[in-house]
């Protein structure tokens, strides 16, 4: 049986909202589940290279604790083949566009988004 593909949209670039994003992507994407990581707006900052939220104080206490940091995390997504994809509009608005991209990450609008998911599920963060 055909599992629906999972949409998770992020516009927080704050570590958190950042953070669980990949987890629940990385996550379905483990379970074998058509899985697309869009960012837009401020969420673009987890797709620059480098990221800037690896920085953040919360991922040394993460990887302490034995948690998948966003680091960890972004490997994992490459290595599943999640479709990650930022947010043409997303970083234009942040003043973003041009600056460089992690590897396999597409840039491409809404509709791209909608398309990729189709019946499936949306999370938003």
């Amino acid at each position: 049986m055909a599992r629906p593909a999972l949409g998770v949209l992020l516009l927080s670039g704050e570590h958190e909202r950042a953070h669980y994003a990949l987890v629940l992507a990385t996550g379905a994407a483990a379970l074998g589940r058509d899985t697309v990581l869009f960012a837009t707006n401020a969420g673009c900052r987890l797709f620059l290279e480098p990221c800037p939220l690896l920085a953040d104080p919360r991922e040394a206490a993460l990887e302490t604790r034995g948690v998948a940091g966003i680091g960890t995390l972004l490997a994992a997504a490459s290595e599943l083949g999640l479709r990650r994809i930022a947010c043409d509009a997303g970083l234009k608005a942040e003043d973003l566009a041009g600056w460089p991209l992690a590897p396999g990450v597409e840039v491409a609008g809404v509709a791209t988004f909608l398309a990729a998911v189709g019946g499936g599920q949306m999370l938003s963060l």
